[in-house]
């Protein structure tokens, strides 16, 4: 495809996914101090299906990390749409706020802010499951699926794989952490073939502190290195996606099968970067699909 078609057909599925108006939650609980630190949840739109004793069935809860590069000007509104489209499917739905480029009136261009960006994450995982009792009681915190969108998608694989990060890691844990699975969506998901393809602007390099601190990062913050986890993933990718190739995505579950573990790569035909958090796209639909296939 001509590289002026295919930009303008990016251009489309971008202005179709942001023409959504936000869809307020139906509750949100903070984890921590900072305004950023909070969780919308969106309760299921659907009856539950009853058990053999005719109880209703608690829904699954699908995490939801937002993308955006990690830069401050994107924030969890842009996939609330999406999250209503998770309800609408019956599931539970806890979408995930956490704090991005530097504050202050410079940061629009700055990619995340090391650790604060890691240490959000990992602390509204390790909330969830007391403040989906109280906030979200129809969700079944035994049944947790996280998905992420391109920089989410990088923390989701991420906080799927904290029990590998290194000893020192402040992150880290002893255990796998208690999930169905990861559905990663166009993710950036290998920092070095990232940085090779300058996605983003250079958006990993930035988010661990800039050049001079890469190399040494990598090893707390790149998926690629933090192998295998032992838990469920799959990548859903779009073939034609300009912002996050799909090379990205192919690094990563070849690292996955070096490692010996076997991830899933679905890739969509006609589909680029947006249409996964689009809920008129087609692809919305085969991600819900892969987040219940994992769920339930």
């Amino acid at each position: 495809m001509p590289d002026d078609v295919a930009a303008a057909r990016a251009a489309e599925e971008e202005e179709s996914a942001f023409s959504h108006p936000p869809v307020d939650p139906d509750a949100t609980a903070a984890y921590g101090d900072h305004p950023d630190q909070v969780i919308d949840f969106y309760a299921p739109r659907i009856t539950a299906p009853a058990d053999a004793a005719g109880l209703a069935v608690a829904a699954p809860l699908v995490v939801v990390l937002h993308g955006g590069a990690w830069r401050a000007p994107y924030d969890r509104r842009h996939v609330t749409p999406f999250a209503d489209f998770l309800a609408r499917r019956g599931f539970a739905v806890a979408n995930v706020e956490y704090r991005r480029g530097a504050e202050g009136p410079d940061s629009a261009g700055v990619a995340g802010r090391w650790p604060d960006t890691f240490d959000d994450v990992a602390a509204a995982l390790d909330a969830l499951p007391a403040l989906v009792r109280e906030a979200l009681p129809q969700a079944d915190p035994r049944r947790i699926v996280v998905t992420g969108h391109s920089a989410g998608g990088q923390l989701a694989l991420w906080a799927a794989a904290r029990h590998l990060l290194p000893a020192d890691a402040p992150w880290r844990t002893e255990r796998p952490p208690q999930l169905r699975g990861v559905v990663a969506l166009a993710p950036i998901a290998d920092f070095a073939v990232a940085e090779k393809l300058d996605v983003c602007g250079g958006a990993a390099a930035q988010l661990l502190g800039g050049e001079g601190e890469f190399a040494a990062r990598m090893p707390y913050a790149d998926p690629a290195l933090l192998l295998p986890t032992g838990i469920a993933t799959t990548l859903v990718q779009g073939r034609l996606d300009l912002d996050v190739p799909q090379a990205v995505a192919e690094s990563y579950a070849d690292a996955a099968a070096k490692a010996g573990e076997v991830v899933g790569l679905t890739l969509l035909e006609d589909v680029g970067h947006f249409a996964l958090i689009d809920p008129l796209a087609d692809a919305c639909a085969v991600v819900a699909e892969e987040i219940a296939q994992l769920a339930w």
